[in-house]
């Protein structure tokens, strides 16, 4: 006679402990989505920010002798797709869309200028200058004006945010954000708008001083 095999009790098979698993990370996700939409839980479970920053300190100054002559405006939507290999979207990948504005300032660089590029005749009524072309300044983004419209994130990635440091990082797109505002300031014309705006300030100031004859030309 064939006696019937008994499962001893509190065991429990090694597939039904990973599908355990799984629905609980799933249990957790679904109801972190729930209490961020139903009214009145995100203020009940709601975190608290306080500032201990310490006082800034001043470590160096340095003396500036860039006329900053012009300044433009930029702003780019930056779309990044991430995508792994053999796994679809919905598990691993990331897609995100911002919304970049920066500014970019072009300056010209008056510490340059030598004794020789500056040519005055003997009765001081005309002045000839020649000064260095006109640079672009680094791009810098605006954080109040810059925003991220939407997040598509796979759920590996989820589970990394849950764990990371700095979730949500919006580094890499604010860098690709800088980088292309950087490139729209080079064919912008911002340069030469600064050496416009350098000679008017420049004549405007030796006419002031009694200077009739004012010439500004730049490069060598």
């Amino acid at each position: 006679m064939t006696t019937p095999v008994r499962h001893l009790p509190g065991r429990m098979p090694a597939w039904a402990k990973v599908v355990t698993a799984f629905v609980l990370v799933l249990a957790v996700l679904f109801a972190g989505i729930r209490l961020a939409v139903l009214p009145g839980i995100k203020d009940l479970f709601g975190t608290e920010t306080t500032d201990r920053s310490g006082p800034a300190l001043l470590k160096s100054i340095k003396d500036m002798s860039r006329f900053e002559a012009a300044s433009g405006n930029f702003q780019v939507v930056v779309d990044l797709e991430k995508d792994a290999k053999y796994l679809p979207d919905a598990v691993r990948g990331s897609r995100t869309l911002y919304v970049g504005a920066g500014t970019v300032d072009a300056y010209v660089d008056l510490g340059k200028v030598a004794r020789d590029d500056v040519t005055v005749n003997e009765d001081r009524t005309s002045a000839t200058l020649r000064l260095p072309h006109a640079q672009l300044g680094k791009p810098a983004l605006d954080a109040d004006h810059s925003y991220a419209v939407s997040k598509q994130r796979g759920l590996f990635d989820r589970l990394g945010d849950l764990f990371s440091d700095n979730p949500n990082s919006e580094q890499a797109v604010q860098k690709l954000a800088v980088s292309h505002i950087g490139d729209a300031a080079k064919g912008s014309g911002l340069t030469k708008r600064a050496e416009t705006n350098t000679t008017s300030m420049l004549e405007g100031l030796l006419r002031s001083l009694g200077f009739k004859d004012v010439r500004v030309f730049y490069g060598t």
